[in-house]
Parts: C-alpha cells; structure tokens; sequence
C-alpha cells in the first residue's frame, strides 16, 4: 500500500477528521502493537495514514508508549513521510499558547525509554546522522502549506523532551531555557529518532498547549482546563494545513 503521509496525534488529536474511504488496519510487528489502529484513508486525493500516539482513548502515558511498534506500524504499511503533532509547553516569550511551532532541533531528557531497533538480539547496530534530528524538506513543505493555508506557524526552535507524565518544575524549565530549548514535550523522543532508523522523513508540528512552569509572563498556575481550551484551538489549524500540504 501507498501512503502519501502519516499523521502520529498527540494529545487532543485522536482521529483525523474528513477521510473518506476510512478503514482501520490491526497491525501487529515485530515491537509488539501499536497504540491504537492505524486509519488510512482519502484525503485531497492522497493516501493518509493516521495513528493516535496515546491510543484512541487517551489511555498511554508518554513513557508507556510502545514508539517501535507505532513507528514500524506505519513503516510496514508503505508510510515514508511521517508528521507527529505533539502537545508542548512553551518557554520562548512568543510561543505562547496556541501557538503552532515546526521545530528544528530537540535534546532528550527522557530516561529508561525503549530508543532505538537495534536494541533487540539479532539486530545490527546502526548509528544513525541525527544532527539535524528533522526532515528539512518536509518541515519546508509544512511551512509552505501552513503559509498556504493562512495559517500563521513558528518556523524553527528547539524541542526539549521529557519524562513526564508529571508537568516540569520551575527549575528544570530553567535549566532547559539555559539549554537553549524552547519548547518542553514528553513524547518527541525516541519517536523522531526511530523514524530516522527506518529512513522515514519525518517532522515535528507542535502545539503550544501552555506555558511552561515559570514562563506565563502574568505568572498565573497552570490549569487543564485552560490547556485543553488552548490545544483545542491549536488543533483545530492542523487540518487545513495538511489539506493544503496534500494539494501540492
């Protein structure tokens, strides 16, 4: 089958809406199940492949996601490009809530996560080139279509991942800040990792849920109902910019 994208949701995004044709694949790999099944179908023409990162119910934590398996899922059903829209905190001053970020680089804070296939008996160690961590050629489409569409997009930052599921103190966004991150997420790592492995081009959509911990300039707690409503928002621009990046 060909795939001409695969969308990975994150946090408040659990079917892509408008496909037609929908069908749903169980797939079970090597890694063992992904998170939820994949759903391909037709969009502007174009084989599309969604998967939600933390299962259709929203009942994984980024630390128990199985990244191999959702990542060797879309690969073995004919997936090269791949975008993960991921849920984040923001740390820069103008990446405030509902901001839509395409980040460029990232540094990983997460431990004791399953990083790499070749981690496994059998397997040939493969040392990936992960300097530049995202697809430059597709970030550049994103932009483009997210320009298309009239859609405004932060081009460029630095993606910290962390543990989680817990939100970050104060003084560990300001360690990241002085890290040169900024933005905060829990599930960007080994994702984008693993899909360099596999030779998948793949790029990161991130939307700003919240500030990160110390960063609302009016110094306000930080409340789920605030960052639903803002994810909400954010979410809500995805589609019409991969409807636009589709149409070209």
């Amino acid at each position: 089958m060909k795939i001409d994208l695969a969308l990975i949701g994150g946090t408040g995004l659990y079917a892509f809406p408008g496909l037609e044709e929908p069908r749903r694949h169980e797939v079970t790999t090597r890694w063992g199940a992904p998170s939820a099944p994949v759903v391909t179908g037709m969009l502007k023409d174009r084989r599309v492949a969604f998967l939600a990162r933390h299962g259709e119910g929203h009942t994984l934590t980024p630390h128990r996601i199985n990244y191999r398996a959702n990542i060797a899922a879309l690969y073995e059903l004919g997936a090269r490009r791949v975008i993960g829209v991921n849920a984040v905190g923001g740390i820069r001053a103008d990446m405030a809530p509902r901001a839509i970020v395409l980040p460029d680089q990232l540094i990983d804070y997460t431990s004791g996560r399953v990083s790499s296939f070749c981690d496994a008996e059998g397997e040939a160690v493969l040392h990936i080139d992960f300097s530049e961590p995202y697809s430059a050629n597709l970030r550049a489409e994103l932009l483009a279509a997210a320009q298309r569409a009239r859609i405004a997009v932060i081009a460029g930052g630095c993606y910290g991942a962390t543990q989680g599921p817990r939100l970050e103190t104060n003084a560990e966004i300001e360690r990241m800040r002085r890290d040169g991150c900024h933005l905060v997420g829990m599930t960007g790592m080994p994702e984008a990792a693993l899909a360099r492995e596999l030779g998948i081009e793949y790029a990161c959509l991130a939307l700003v849920a919240n500030w990160a911990a110390g960063c609302d300039p009016h110094a306000a707690q930080i409340s789920m109902e605030e960052i639903h409503a803002h994810l909400a928002a954010a979410t809500a621009q995805v589609p019409p910019i991969i409807a636009a990046l589709l149409e070209t």
